[in-house]
């Protein structure tokens, strides 16, 4: 494939998965619908996820600059209006959010968790779309007005209930879930904006507390900091660079995270090429495993083996739980980290295995090669029906970064990131050009 062909599968697949955010939300109050299946709430990430993406849609002529602050400012006047408080039907508490949002009220769905990660991710875009909106209007002033306050009230030392590190969340139902943020997984983002917080910031202690829990392994020839699940590697990436960043657990590795990442990408893929569990479509072109919907839950024997296939689980590498599932957008948002790889995989998802084909919004979540297919789809394995707003988002984001950085560049801008990476300890890389002492924030 010629490297025009491959610009252009790059720039089609943005384009289309970008629409996700366009025709899966609700333009009065700017939410975003988790899941493309009818009657299905809105998710707080996928709708931070959208904020990151229409300064994307703007650079890229995907929607028009005036369409964009119309659709940040619905969705930050809503969530800085809508009811905080600890009734179980609210919006959010402490300056926290529900992890699902009824679509059209905004009011909390399903019973679920006020959740400190999804959250963070809110609170991400809301703080990119202040980056990108700087013109002096009357709109575009009100977006970065409305993403301070937003970021401001986020009591993020409540959210630790006393302990070092944070808390997975919290029901007015059972109050703090028993689960923290502790071991290597996507919550560095949330340490850093808990950090940089000029509020009720996060103490040192608590990042020093979380990286105590990493494990730091030997898998198929590289040494990395491990997580299973890929989507770990890439998350807190969307928003911030860390190349050539370390903190003091980095240092004494003589890594970075971003590093990191690329190694996990190629684990990936060694892991798919090797395929010690023998499933169908494996490959050096065919790889991604991370949490995802699945063809389960059902055992089914086929070609004389028992295979005992999940729904939605934390799929991992190298140690599972694998049955078969790859999820073509964890490949691609792992671009920035291996372009020479991931791009060979795009090109194969595309041209070879179909995934994009008749489909509305770029990949579907996740295919099954091994589960036989269902007689309504075109495909003789597994395929998943839907598409999801928190897949969708990374793929639009990582495309744009590795392209032109843009999210990157908007994130080094704000000094909400800047003062939380320094204040967990990191150095290097694009933080050098700041001063050592963290920013006073008002």
């Amino acid at each position: 494939m010629s490297t025009l062909d491959a610009y252009d599968d790059l720039a089609t697949l943005q384009r289309e998965t970008f629409d996700y955010f366009i025709h899966e939300a609700n333009p009065a109050n700017g939410l975003v619908r988790d899941k493309t299946e009818a009657d299905w709430p809105a998710s707080i990430a996928a709708t931070g996820l959208a904020l990151a993406c229409y300064p994307v849609g703007v650079e890229r002529g995907f929607m028009s600059r005036n369409a964009a602050v119309e659709r940040t400012l619905a969705t930050l006047r809503f969530f800085w209006n809508s009811q905080q408080g600890p009734e179980p039907d609210a919006t959010g508490y402490r300056g926290f959010y529900y992890h699902f949002l009824d679509m059209q009220t905004g009011r909390r769905a399903w019973r679920c968790e006020l959740s400190t990660i999804d959250s963070t991710f809110l609170l991400a875009g809301a703080l990119a779309a202040a980056e990108f909106f700087d013109a002096e209007t009357q709109a575009e002033a009100e977006i970065r007005t409305l993403a301070e306050a937003l970021y401001r009230r986020a009591d993020w030392r409540w959210a630790q209930d006393g302990g070092e590190t944070v808390t997975h969340g919290w029901t007015p139902e059972r109050e703090f879930l028993k689960h923290r943020w502790e071991g290597y997984d996507e919550a560095l983002l949330l340490y850093v904006l808990g950090l940089g917080s000029p509020t009720h910031p996060l103490p040192p202690s608590s990042y020093k507390a979380w990286t105590a829990t990493f494990r730091w392994e030997h898998c198929y020839g590289y040494d990395y900091l491990y997580a299973g699940p890929l989507f770990i590697h890439q998350l807190s990436h969307v928003w911030i660079d860390f190349r050539s960043l370390q903190d003091p657990f980095m240092r004494s590795k003589g890594s970075d995270y971003f590093e990191n990442s690329r190694r996990a990408t190629y684990v990936q893929q060694r892991y798919a090429i090797e395929n010690p569990r023998g499933f169908n479509g494996y490959g050096e072109y065919c790889w991604g495993i991370t949490a995802s919907e699945g063809p389960g839950p059902s055992t089914l024997k086929l070609n004389g083996i028992e295979r005992r296939f999940e729904d939605y689980v934390a799929r991992g590498v190298p140690y599972g739980p694998d049955d078969g599932t790859l999820a073509p957008w964890a490949a691609v948002a792992s671009l920035p980290f291996a372009p020479e790889i991931v791009r060979p995989t795009i090109a194969y998802c595309i041209h070879q295995a179909k995934l994009k084909a008749a489909n509305a919004y770029g990949f579907k979540a996740a295919f099954n090669p091994t589960h036989p297919g269902s007689p309504d789809n075109a495909f003789d394995w597994w395929i998943s029906p839907w598409h999801f707003g928190l897949n969708e988002g990374p793929v639009v984001l990582m495309i744009e970064n590795e392209r032109s950085g843009l999210v990157w560049k908007l994130m080094r801008a704000c000094p909400y990131i800047r003062s939380g990476l320094q204040r967990a300890g990191f150095e290097g890389g694009w933080l050098a050009q700041f001063s050592r002492e963290p920013p006073q924030l008002n």
